[in-house]
C-alpha cells in the first residue's frame, strides 16, 4: 500500500460536517431569540386580559341627602295621682301628688314624687278632750326618689278585639316626711302596675310602705304608712 494514501485527509467528510456546525448555530441562535419574545409576551397577554375581567358598564348613580326621620324617645314622665295614705296610730286619709320619671332603659327607672295629706286625729278626741294636735287636722307633705325595675309586661284585654300592654313593677327609694312639725328622713318601697293606652298616654297605680320615725305620742316609735293611689301619666 501506498504510504501517502493512508495519511490524505478525507476532504468529503470535513466539507459535510461543515454544513451541519452551521445549521446547529443557526438553531442556538434562533432559539436565543425566541425565548425572550415569548417571555414578554406571556406578561402582555396576561396584561391584556385583566381588563376583560372589569366592569364593562359603570352605573351613574346620582347621591341625594337623606334627612332621617326623628321619633320621640318617651323616656321622660310627668302624672298627677290621688288615692289613701294610711298613717299609723292616726288612720287613712286622702292624698294627692304629682311625679317625674325618666325611664334609663327599657327596665330601669327612677320615679320622683310630692304628695300631700291632710291627717286628724279625731280617733285620740273620743279620748282626750284637747286631743293631740293643736288643730283638728295637721298637713302632712312628703317627696321621695325611688329608682325602680320593670317585670313581669303582660296584657289586659278588653273584649275579643282589644288588648292593651301592661308593665309591673317594683321600687324603693329614700326621701322626707314632714308631719306635725317634725321632719323625718323617710324610707319607702313598694310595687306597682301601668296600663299602656298608648305610646304616650298611661294610667297607673301603686302601693307604697313609708317608713318613718314620730314621738308625737311621747315615745319614739317608728311608723309604717302604707299609701295606696292611681294616676295617669303622660310620657314624652
Amino acid at each position: 500500500m501506498n504510504p501517502h494514501m493512508q495519511h490524505t485527509p478525507n476532504r468529503s467528510g470535513v466539507a459535510t460536517a461543515a454544513p451541519v456546525a452551521a445549521s446547529t448555530l443557526a438553531a442556538l441562535l434562533l432559539l436565543a431569540a425566541v425565548v425572550p419574545a415569548a417571555a414578554q409576551t406571556a406578561p402582555a397577554a396576561s396584561a391584556t386580559a385583566k381588563p376583560a375581567a372589569e366592569q364593562v358598564i359603570v352605573p351613574q348613580v346620582d347621591r341625594r341627602d337623606v334627612k332621617r326621620p326623628k321619633y320621640a324617645s318617651n323616656d321622660f314622665a310627668i302624672g298627677l295621682f290621688a288615692g289613701t295614705y294610711a298613717t299609723q296610730n292616726f288612720g287613712a286619709a286622702t292624698v294627692s301628688g304629682v311625679r317625674l320619671g325618666y325611664h334609663i332603659t327599657e327596665d330601669f327607672f327612677v320615679d320622683a314624687t310630692l304628695g300631700r295629706s291632710k291627717v286628724s286625729d279625731d280617733a285620740f278626741r273620743q279620748v282626750l278632750p284637747g286631743g293631740i294636735f293643736v288643730n283638728r287636722t295637721e298637713t302632712l307633705s312628703y317627696y321621695a326618689v325611688s329608682a325602680g325595675y320593670n317585670v313581669l309586661p303582660g296584657e289586659v284585654f278588653f273584649g275579643k278585639r282589644y288588648a292593651k300592654a301592661t308593665q309591673g313593677y317594683i321600687l324603693a327609694g329614700v326621701g322626707s316626711t314632714d308631719f306635725a312639725g317634725q321632719k323625718r328622713q323617710t324610707m319607702h318601697a313598694g310595687f306597682g302596675l301601668r296600663l299602656l293606652v298608648n305610646d304616650w298616654f298611661v294610667m297607673q297605680a301603686d302601693v307604697r310602705d313609708h317608713v318613718f320615725t314620730l314621738d308625737i305620742l311621747g315615745k319614739r316609735q317608728s311608723t309604717q304608712n302604707i299609701e295606696v293611689t292611681a294616676g295617669l301619666t303622660l310620657f314624652f
